[in-house]
């Protein structure tokens, strides 16, 4: 099978052959037909802090947003079949495809059955690859940690890939969503989600005393701006690391009993809840797709910023 390999820090991938995988006991081969390319993907490439999550020594296939169709069983597999449609996520980068063992920049790749979600009908396979990653992250931190439903006032930081996503499905959850999202150039293309508000500093939002605020920026000032936005009780949600380290309003913090969690990926619900919004019609996450060949020219445009939402690559029909 052909595949795109990362063989060492700040050298490009190498475009080659490799044997075909074979699945071992509770493992299936997945047929990927998608596979998403995000930042943590590009500091591993320049042998940043995501470099040294890898389970060891390059080379790797590398890619973690997987969505393809199931070809060959292990012994003893059960649950699904050959032809299912699957999405492919992970609980940690202990046990992840890119980071542990090769992943989805390939012809093939291995899934464990129990990190498969089914792919209902609706949902391409470029929607379903995002949704293991940027969709998971975004669903965990709205829903799963952030608790959103009917009726929640919700600020969002960063309408990014992920902030996007993450803003339309707070929305799609019945909330009242307002948003502050740095680069003003974007705001037209984003009114489309269903934000009340948009602003282009997260200081604006002191005063709205907010329910929640879901910080995916994470850029020193922004938690300081999300812990004054909440009301009383209120809870902020971080998600971004744009930065190592943060100074907070720690007065604010402890007399107005705000709460404060950190949100890190997802889980199974997250990816299958991801898939039912994008099922239903209301979550369409803005995706720029390039084809097999064009990994390298794609990897280039993510790292200069010229990525208008999440970068897929179209592996197989």
């Amino acid at each position: 099978m052909k595949a795109w390999s990362f063989v060492a820090p700040n050298e490009p991938l190498h475009w080659v052959s490799l044997p075909d995988p074979e699945p071992g006991p509770g493992e299936v081969v997945v047929d990927v037909k998608a596979a998403g390319f995000c930042r943590f993907d590009l500091d591993v490439m320049d042998g940043g802090p995501t470099y040294q999550m890898l389970s060891g020594p390059p080379p790797i296939v590398l890619g973690h947003e997987i969505a393809g169709v199931i070809s060959a069983l292990g012994p003893d597999v059960t649950g699904c079949a050959i032809g299912d449609r699957v999405g492919m996520f992970a609980l940690d980068v202990e046990n992840c495809a890119g980071f542990s063992r090769d992943g989805g920049l390939a012809q093939k790749t291995i899934g464990q059955v129990g990190l498969l979600v089914p792919i209902p009908a609706g949902v391409t396979f470029a929607q379903a690859a995002l949704a293991t990653d940027a969709g998971m992250t975004a669903h965990h931190a709205v829903k799963t940690v952030g608790e959103v439903g009917p009726g929640t006032r919700v600020g969002v930081i960063g309408l990014g890939g992920l902030g996007a996503i993450g803003a339309r499905m707070a929305v799609l959850l019945g909330a009242e969503v307002h948003a502050a999202e740095i680069n003003i150039a974007i705001h037209d293309q984003l009114s489309e989600l269903g934000i009340v508000n948009i602003v282009a500093d997260a200081d604006d939002f002191a005063g709205l005393d907010l329910d929640v605020v879901i910080d995916f920026a994470g850029f020193e000032k922004t938690t300081a701006a999300a812990i004054m936005a909440v009301r009383p009780g209120g809870l902020v949600v971080q998600v971004g690391i744009g930065r190592s380290a943060a100074i907070l309003p720690t007065d604010v913090l402890v007399m107005r009993q705000v709460r404060l969690i950190g949100s890190i990926g997802g889980d199974f619900d997250d990816v299958a809840g991801t898939f039912a919004l994008i099922a239903a019609g209301g979550l369409d996450p803005r995706i720029e797709h390039i084809e097999f060949d064009e990994v390298p020219d794609g990897i280039d445009r993510l790292r200069r910023g010229a990525v208008n939402g999440r970068l897929v690559a179209h592996i197989a029909d």
